[in-house]
C-alpha cells in the first residue's frame, strides 16, 4: 500500500467489516501494542504503591505518574510531524525503544528519582505510540468505520483490565515490583513484530521537510508540567510561586501546540481537544489514587484494589462499544454530555464512603459507574476530531488531542500532589478535583459538536 493508493483495498472490502482485507493486519497489530500498553498502565496504577512503600517514595507518588505524561508532550508533537510527513512506522519505531528503555531504567531502578526518570522515557514512548496508533489505523480504516475501530481500541484493554491487576499484584508479592516493569519489557518485541509491518504499509508520508520549532514549545509544556510536579514537593510561598511559574510556562505553550480557541472553548474542534483533556485529566487523577485510598483507607490488600481496577477497565470497554452502536446524530450529541454526567455521578459514588462512612464496596460500584462514562464519552471525541478533520491535517490534530490529554492529566496530578499530604494520606481533595474536572467537561460538552456536519 502506498500513499498514491492508500486505501484502496479497503475501499473494495465489506464496508461494515472491520477485518476485512487491507485493513486486517494494521487492526490486529493495534490490538496487541494497544493490550500491552494498557497492561502496562493498569499494572504499574496496580504496583505503585508498593513500589513508593519500597523505595520510600510517596512525596514522588503523583509524580510517578505525571512525569510519564509531562513527556508525552514531546513524543506527540514528534510522531504528529513524522505521521504527516514521513508515515507513521518511523514513528512508532521511536516510540518502542522509548518505551523499552523506560521499562528497564524503571525496573532496574534503586531509588524513586531514578523511577521517575524511567517513567518519563516511557511517556516519550507512549506519546509517540498513541499518535501513530490514530493516524495509522486511522488511514487504512474508512470514515463509517471510525466508531467501531475506536470500540476495538477501547476493547483491547479488556484483557488486560480483567487480568493485569492481579497479575500485578501477584508478581509483586512472588517476585516482587520490579518484574511488572520487566514483563511489559518482555512483550514489546512480540507487539513491535505485530504492528510494524502492518504501519510500514500504510505509506510514508507527504516527504515534505520537517519543522520541527514545534518541538521548542513542547520542551517548554513539559518543562512547565514538570515544573508544576517540582511545587508538589515544597510548602508555603516557594510551593506557589513554583506552581504559578509551571502553570504559566505550560499555558503559554499550550497555546501555541493546540488549535487556535481551544483554552477559550471555542466551537467544534477546539472544544473537542480541550473536553479530551479536561475527562482525562478526570481519569487519571482518580484512578491514580485510587488504589492508594482502597489500600490505605480501607485496608484491602492490593490484589483487591487491583480488580477495583478492573472492574472499571471493563465497564469503560462496555460504554466504548455501547456508543458505537449508536449511529443517529442526534443520540449521539446527547449521548457525550451523558457520559461525562455519568462520570460525575459514579465520581459522587466513590467519594460518599469518605463523607459517611459506606463500606469500600460502595466505592467499588462508583468506580465502575465512571469507567461506564468514560467509556461513552472518550471515543466519541476522537471521531469527532477525525470526522472534523481534513485528511493532510490528521496527524497534527490527533497530535493536539492527545497533546491536550497529556498536559491537562499532568497539570492536574501536580495540583493533585499538592492536594494529597503523605502524612495523613488523605485522598478527598484529589477526588473533589477529578469531579470539579469533569463537571466543567459536561458543562462544555455542547459546544464540541457544533462544527459536526
Amino acid at each position: 500500500m502506498n500513499l498514491s493508493d492508500p486505501v484502496e483495498a479497503p475501499a473494495e472490502a465489506a464496508p461494515t467489516d472491520l477485518f476485512a482485507p487491507g485493513r486486517r493486519a494494521a487492526c490486529l497489530g493495534a490490538i496487541a501494542l494497544i493490550s500491552m500498553l494498557a497492561f502496562e498502565s493498569i499494572a504499574v496504577a496496580t504496583a505503585m504503591p508498593a513500589v513508593a512503600e519500597a523505595l520510600n517514595g510517596l512525596p514522588y507518588y503523583a509524580l510517578a505518574f505525571g512525569a510519564t505524561l509531562a513527556t508525552s508532550v514531546l513524543g506527540m508533537t514528534a510522531a504528529g510531524q513524522l505521521c504527516d510527513k514521513r508515515g507513521p512506522y518511523r514513528a512508532a519505531l521511536a516510540g518502542l525503544a522509548a518505551f523499552m528503555a523506560g521499562l528497564l531504567l524503571a525496573g532496574f531502578a534503586t531509588a524513586m528519582p531514578a523511577l521517575v526518570l524511567g517513567r518519563a522515557l516511557q511517556g516519550l514512548g507512549t506519546g509517540m505510540l498513541g499518535v501513530t496508533l490514530y493516524v495509522g489505523v486511522g488511514r487504512v480504516v474508512p470514515q463509517a468505520l471510525h466508531p467501531k475501530m475506536f470500540a476495538m481500541f477501547a476493547g483491547a484493554w479488556v484483557v488486560p483490565g480483567l487480568v493485569g491487576p492481579a497479575l500485578a499484584a501477584f508478581l509483586v508479592q512472588a517476585l516482587g515490583w520490579r518484574s511488572v516493569f520487566l514483563a511489559v519489557a518482555l512483550a514489546v518485541p512480540v507487539a513491535a513484530l505485530m504492528i510494524l509491518p502492518a504501519l510500514r504499509r500504510v505509506g510514508a508520508g507527504s516527504g515534505e521537510e520537517l519543522r520541527w520549532g514545534a518541538m521548542r514549545w513542547a520542551l517548554l509544556a513539559s518543562a512547565g508540567a514538570l515544573t508544576l510536579h517540582g511545587a508538589s514537593q515544597l510548602t508555603g510561598v516557594r510551593a506557589a510561586l513554583l506552581f504559578a511559574a509551571g502553570f504559566v510556562a505550560a499555558g503559554f505553550a499550550a497555546r501555541v501546540l493546540l488549535p487556535v480557541g481551544t483554552l477559550r472553548a471555542a466551537h467544534g474542534l477546539p472544544t473537542v481537544i480541550l473536553l479530551r483533556g479536561l475527562i482525562a485529566a478526570t481519569f487519571a487523577s482518580a484512578e491514580a489514587f485510587l488504589p492508594l485510598l482502597l489500600t490505605q483507607h480501607f485496608d484491602w490488600s492490593l490484589t483487591q484494589a487491583g480488580i477495583a481496577l478492573s472492574a472499571g477497565a471493563v465497564t469503560w470497554s462496555i460504554g466504548s462499544a455501547l456508543q458505537a452502536r449508536v449511529q443517529s446524530p442526534a443520540s449521539r450529541r446527547r449521548l457525550l454530555p451523558g457520559g461525562f454526567g455519568l462520570t460525575a455521578a459514579g465520581l459522587l459514588v466513590v467519594i460518599a464512603p469518605l463523607l459517611f462512612a459506606w463500606p469500600a464496596l460502595v466505592v467499588f460500584i462508583g468506580w465502575s459507574v465512571v469507567g461506564l462514562g468514560i467509556g461513552l464519552s472518550f471515543p466519541m471525541l476522537s471521531v469527532l476530531l477525525l470526522k472534523l478533520s481534513p485528511p493532510a491535517s490528521q496527524g497534527s490534530n490527533t497530535s493536539s488531542l492527545q497533546l491536550s490529554d497529556a498536559l491537562t492529566s499532568s497539570a492536574a496530578l501536580a495540583l493533585a500532589g499538592l492536594l494529597f499530604n503523605p502524612a495523613t494520606r488523605q485522598v478527598l481533595p484529589v477526588l473533589l478535583m477529578a469531579l470539579a474536572l469533569v463537571t466543567a467537561a459536561a458543562l462544555l460538552a455542547p459546544r464540541a459538536q457544533a462544527g459536526e456536519s
